[in-house]
């Protein structure tokens, strides 16, 4: 064996002994190691400090790109807020010029707030988060010591953790699994609270101490088979979030590296720092006996490198060497690995009683079988992420936020796909490998900075014409390619430089902003998790961050916390002309805070009268694009078909039109994305058809997304009608009425066309109930017949984005 240790990349710090609840299950206070009643209640300053000078030695020892640490407890919040400060700068001035560092934090969420929720977005701490399911199953473990429940306290923690201000500290949900809980709706409990990861640990248990099984049996399948029922949920779902376990048996089968320790052969490179400063093995050990993760070591006194040539520690890094005979004999042991290495423990077997099967071997094996067998069967037709009950939802003309995040989720899939296929499609330059490295790289260790800026709505713009294939392509590619790592190098907050060629006097950051860099032809992107970033134009550098000052040089895109909603003003990206109209230049800051004010005010507007559009639209619009107003005073908004997440507005006179046009047009983003999904109509069909709204005959897929968009626009109409006065009140009664019968001429002509799909039917026939619902409002004689005139009047006129 390689005298040199296995370098050692993932550290579990101890911030605190003792825990607020009093979880029955709970392998630190309640199996069979004891030793936190001996250990100090809170991390002490000195240890801390010795703790990341040690970590900082290993990772400069061995070069590594990336340390991870887990603050972790006990429950780590009972630290307080001061000491867990303490921590983060401790392990940043340490880190520092030596690799990146990814910081998390685990909690049970009771004590949660945004003090707590501030000082982790400072030190961008990732936040995870323990809950069993719903009230019911999180009850059976997870109480107070009085026996009073804690999943209230939990619920409001993940809706902090959920809103726009702390979503990208969210980094998922854990939860332990327990047979007497029904697995659909465990899943469905935790789903439903949108985490972009669940956990599904089995509880610890051993040979001498074997898991609870409704049967009593040892060979039993039970927790297989329940995983299993949250594997087909999830997959029917479309797999809307990461599932560490099953996306880990996936990736096993593969022949990819799991996600968690408990599955797989690579080794392990785990070490666990007490609060006094003992370097310990994973705590799922305290689970086998009293002491069996103790190492006689400590900070104090021994290196890292001394840590990872413990016999413990070697024993998980021998891959199918460490397993024993009938481990190594199994045919999914490429993906099982022998499970965790706690739940092999068997007093008096051999290799320190670890030299077995796992407990749940019978369960492990029906779990990779049942996936493995699943996938074998599967179509080779991609899997919609879409189930019936989201796409019905969607064709009523809402959708929620559920549905309209997994829409998100296939568009981001098509975005990857046509980033891979300008790749390969590409002539390769130096800068351009370099930069996709750079992003390959981060898509690993980073990816949901990645994830953020592969969204961005103009990314599909860019890769279409850069895939036209033309002379100007290549240099299209490259750039784009450069710009896109470098913008995902600094949301990550990693060091490194990407080489970025420039064009038109600017460096675009998609999703950040843009840099004006004039005559040069090309910039160099740094990142770095303190001081922001670096821009360097031939000799001058720019420091972009939050302790540098202001640089006209830097135009960041103007993004605005609205209450339950995140949104940006795009003025910098050059594809974002993609809506068919003239775009604005960059805006000033007078007219940014204009935009600002009429966003919230017609933001205020949508959530409290048309509060079923409200909330698909904060989970998928995220990008307005300023155009240039029309010289004739009209309003001009547009969608573009593809720029999923963006719509392009002249900002109207009133907030209250400012409501209409965002609804109105995010009606043609989300079928845009349905469309891309699944054929609603006969792409064959070359029938033109006419809407009650325009003198010229549309494609069918064109009355169909205006009649779709249309459904929003009566509904505004309606919501005037009712909230306005006076001869305002009366204007929104006849365009109520005007609109609602086009709308609904609209749906019979689709209906009747002939066209339709299966499912376009179904879709249509939903489309009709919401309009034939508006149908039945009354509405005055004199307001009808201003309406049928004023639609005979305008029958040669065009709606603009319609």
């Amino acid at each position: 064996m390689d005298p040199s240790p296995h370098p050692l990349s993932q550290f579990v710090l101890k911030m605190h002994s003792r825990c607020d609840l009093a979880c029955d299950h709970c392998y630190v206070f309640e199996h069979a190691d004891q030793s936190w009643r001996g250990r100090p209640t809170v991390i002490s300053g000195a240890v801390l400090d010795i703790a990341a000078r040690r970590i900082a030695d290993h990772a400069r020892t061995h070069r590594l790109d990336t340390v991870h640490v887990v603050l972790h407890g006990g429950e780590p919040l009972l630290a307080g807020r001061e000491r867990l400060r303490l921590a983060a700068q401790s392990l940043h001035t340490a880190l520092s010029g030596i690799c990146a560092l990814d910081l998390r934090i685990h909690t049970n969420g009771v004590t949660l707030d945004e003090k707590f929720c501030d000082l982790f977005a400072e030190f961008d701490i990732k936040v995870g988060v323990s809950l069993d399911g719903d009230r019911a199953a999180n009850d059976l473990h997870r109480r107070y010591r009085n026996g009073r429940s804690s999943h209230a306290q939990v619920l409001r923690a993940v809706d902090l953790l959920n809103s726009p201000r702390y979503r990208h500290l969210f980094a998922g949900l854990l939860c332990t699994v327990d047979l007497r809980n029904d697995p659909v709706t465990v899943y469905d409990a935790l789903a439903g609270l949108t985490p972009p990861r669940i956990d599904f640990l089995l509880p610890h248990a051993t040979w001498d101490e074997p898991p609870a099984r409704p049967d009593d049996s040892a060979s039993a399948t039970s927790y297989g088979d329940w995983l299993l029922r949250v594997h087909d949920r999830w997959t029917a779902a479309g797999r809307p979030m990461g599932v560490r376990v099953l996306d880990s048996v996936l990736r096993t089968l593969r022949g990819a590296s799991s996600l968690t320790e408990s599955l797989g052969l690579a080794p392990v490179e785990l070490a666990v720092i007490e609060t006094d400063g003992a370097l310990e093995q994973a705590d799922s050990l305290k689970t086998a006996y009293d002491g069996a993760p103790g190492t006689g070591m400590d900070v104090h006194a021994n290196s890292l490198d001394e840590m990872a040539v413990h016999p413990g520690i070697v024993a998980r890094q021998l891959g199918l060497d460490g397993l024993c005979e009938t481990c190594r004999g199994c045919p999914v042991v490429r993906s099982c690995g022998g499970g965790l290495y706690a739940h092999r423990y068997r007093s008096g077997s051999g290799a320190g009683g670890f030299m077995n099967p796992s407990v749940y071997c019978a369960d492990l094996k029906q779990l990779i079988t049942g996936i493995r067998d699943r996938e074998a069967q599967k179509t080779p037709m991609p899997q919609l992420p879409l189930d019936e009950a989201h796409l019905d939802e969607l064709a009523t003309g809402f959708g929620g936020a559920e549905a309209v995040e997994l829409l998100a989720r296939h568009e981001l899939t098509v975005n990857r796909e046509l980033l891979a296929a300008v790749w390969h499609e590409s002539a390769h330059s130096a800068t351009g490998t370099a930069a996709w490295e750079t992003l390959s790289v981060l898509d690993a260790e980073a990816p949901e900075s990645v994830d953020a800026v592969l969204a961005h709505p103009y990314l599909r713009p860019w890769a279409q014409r850069a895939l036209r294939g033309d002379g100007e392509a290549g240099r299209i590619a490259m750039r784009g390619v450069a710009e896109l790592a470098a913008a995902a190098l600094v949301r990550a907050g990693r060091e490194g430089t990407v080489t970025v060629p420039t064009g038109s006097g600017v460096l675009r950051l998609p999703t950040l902003g843009a840099f004006v860099v004039g005559d040069a032809t090309r910039a160099q992107v740094t990142g770095g998790a303190d001081e922001g970033f670096t821009v360097r134009v031939g000799e001058r550098a720019h420091t972009v961050g939050r302790k540098s000052g202001a640089d006209p040089a830097w135009w960041a895109r103007h993004r605005f916390e609205l209450p339950g909603w995140a949104v940006a003003l795009e003025d910098t990206d050059p594809w974002r002309d993609a809506h068919g109209y003239p775009v604005r230049t960059r805006l000033s800051p007078a007219a940014a805070e204009e935009w600002r004010d009429h966003l919230a005010a017609a933001w205020e507007w949508i959530r409290r009268e048309l509060p079923a559009y409200a909330p698909g639209l904060a989970a998928g619009l995220n990008i307005v694009t300023p155009l240039r107003e029309s010289a004739t005073g009209a309003d001009i908004s547009s969608a573009a078909r593809d720029a999923f997440g963006a719509v392009g507005i002249a900002r109207p006179d009133t907030p209250q039109t400012l409501a209409c046009l965002l609804v109105h047009e995010f009606q043609h983003v989300k079928l845009g994305a349905v469309l891309d999904l699944m054929d609603l109509y006969d792409p064959t069909c070359e029938q033109l058809f006419y809407a009650p709204w325009r003198p010229d005959p549309r494609p069918l897929e064109g009355l169909l997304q205006g009649t779709y968009a249309h459904i929003a626009v009566v509904d505004y109409w309606r919501a005037l009608r009712r909230t306005a006065e006076g001869t305002e009140a009366r204007e929104a009664e006849v365009r109520f009425a005007r609109w609602r019968e086009q709308t609904a001429e609209a749906v019979d002509t689709l209906a009747g066309s002939g066209a339709l799909t299966e499912l376009g039917e179904r879709f249509v026939s939903a489309m009709g109930e919401t309009v034939s619902a508006r149908l039945t409002d009354p509405v005055r004689p004199d307001a009808l017949i201003s309406a049928r005139r004023t639609a005979a009047d305008h029958k040669g006129r065009t709606v603009p984005g319609s």
